[in-house]
């Protein structure tokens, strides 16, 4: 696959879902310790407190990453870590975590890519509000500077959030994901804008504390929207499902607006908007990250198209729709002009067992991986702003609300044998095209 010889080939984990350690070296709970810990919340009762046990194999990690032939590591750092407070004094030995992990990451030629919130959220915070609050917004600008002044050395660029939608729908909506609360439509609003006030806060403390040079950006998972013929119609109408879904998070970045209709699906209520809000959550990026999987079928007469016996779908129940990662490059581009794109996540969950031969041979992974990317590659062949890709994810993981029944790594984690790692067929087929396109 003729990819540009500057793009970016990465991989992607989250703290919660992979670090462990969680009562270790000062940590503080997390929402998501509270959360696994509620009766009926996560399968099985499954928690976070080993997960891969990355807090203690990260060397062992970052020489498979190595070994695979990454160039740029997606991380997340956890907010409890830093301050188990939610803010206040610092605990140095957090920081001293990340700071160990990217010294092993440059001595391997592999440059960190740092989220600053992936969903742990200091429980603290949470019984003062969570993010209904505008007091946690503010308390993620202060973390966020205290992260990228202690890491500037050795960070070129930081992603802010996280997929702000899952935390304000998943969890404050409907509660499938941590907090677990099922708020009115004036709270989910005011969540989600204390959300992005916090990614713009997020962008001004990079740019205030980052090295020269350095560049941020937001992770969104943009909904997808491909039509179900090729008529115009039914295409305009893909295109219409795609603004309405994803204008009140991308307008308000780039545009400093809601747009008109936002708060519809929200019975029409809004949020408190201070003076100077619009103007910080729009602080201008360098970059945006997407986070594609899947897409769904539209029609002209505005239903989606349900699947049948023929979709093809992963072990998450989701169509197979290849096609997806093109158009959600080509949307975002044609109607908000980013700079620089990055897949900042794409995968697929499958069944996956250990072979007789002691190895894992996910067929599926592959050949999904091979479809997706070539869809990526004509996005780049096309001249779309695409800059990098990042394969979701390096190791099973603690998949949220579906414990570890749920696997979408390219590494198999043995969670019966010490978490022992197993690189699986799709691990070998992204080296190899990654060693193609050098």
């Amino acid at each position: 696959m003729p990819f540009p010889k500057d793009f970016i080939w990465g991989a992607a984990t989250a703290s919660y879902q992979i670090e462990g350690g969680a009562w270790e070296d000062g940590r503080g709970e997390a929402n998501w310790d509270r959360f696994c810990r509620t009766e009926g919340c996560v399968f099985e009762g499954h928690t976070g407190d080993v997960a891969c046990d990355h807090y203690h194999k990260y060397k062992e990690d970052v020489q498979l990453m190595k070994e695979l032939g990454i160039e740029y590591y997606r991380y997340s750092v956890a907010w409890p870590r830093i301050f188990p407070e939610g803010g206040g004094k610092l605990n140095q030995a957090g920081l001293d975590f990340y700071r160990r992990l990217n010294d092993e990451l440059l001595t391997a030629g592999i440059k960190p890519f740092p989220t600053l919130y992936h969903w742990d959220l200091p429980q603290v915070l949470e019984e003062r509000g969570g993010w209904a609050s505008r007091e946690i917004p503010m308390l993620f600008g202060e973390y966020a500077n205290t992260v990228v002044s202690a890491l500037s050395d050795q960070v070129e660029n930081w992603f802010t959030l996280n997929e702000p939608w899952c935390t304000a729908f998943l969890g404050y909506n409907t509660g499938y994901f941590a907090p677990g609360r099922k708020e009115s439509p004036k709270v989910i609003a005011q969540v989600i804008h204390h959300l992005l006030l916090a990614h713009g806060l997020g962008v001004q403390a990079v740019r205030a504390n980052g090295a020269p040079g350095v560049e941020v950006g937001i992770v969104l998972n943009t909904f997808t929207f491909l039509p179900a013929t090729d008529s115009p119609e039914d295409e305009a109408a893909a295109h219409a499902r795609y603004i309405k879904d994803n204008g009140w998070w991308l307008d308000p970045m780039y545009k400093a607006v809601y747009p008109e209709g936002t708060w519809s699906d929200l019975e029409d209520a809004r949020p408190d908007i201070e003076p100077g809000d619009m103007e910080i959550i729009s602080s201008p990026t360098d970059f945006i990250g997407l986070n594609i999987y899947s897409a769904a079928l539209t029609r002209a007469d505005k239903t989606e198209v349900p699947n049948d016996e023929s979709t093809e779908v992963t072990f998450m129940g989701w169509p197979v729709r290849p096609k997806a990662i093109y158009s959600a490059i080509e949307r975002l581009s044609r109607i908000y002009s980013p700079k620089k794109v990055f897949i900042a996540e794409n995968g697929a969950a499958y069944d996956d067992k250990i072979a007789d031969d002691g190895l894992v041979h996910d067929k599926e992974r592959v050949s999904f991986l091979k479809r997706y990317h070539a869809e990526l590659e004509r996005a780049a062949d096309d001249g779309l702003p695409i800059k990098g890709y990042f394969a979701w994810s390096l190791l099973d993981n603690f998949e949220w609300a579906f414990g570890y029944s749920k696997r979408f790594g390219i590494i198999y984690t043995d969670y019966d044998n010490d978490c022992r790692r197993i690189p699986k067929d799709s691990y070998y087929y992204y080296k190899e095209l990654i060693n193609t396109c050098k």
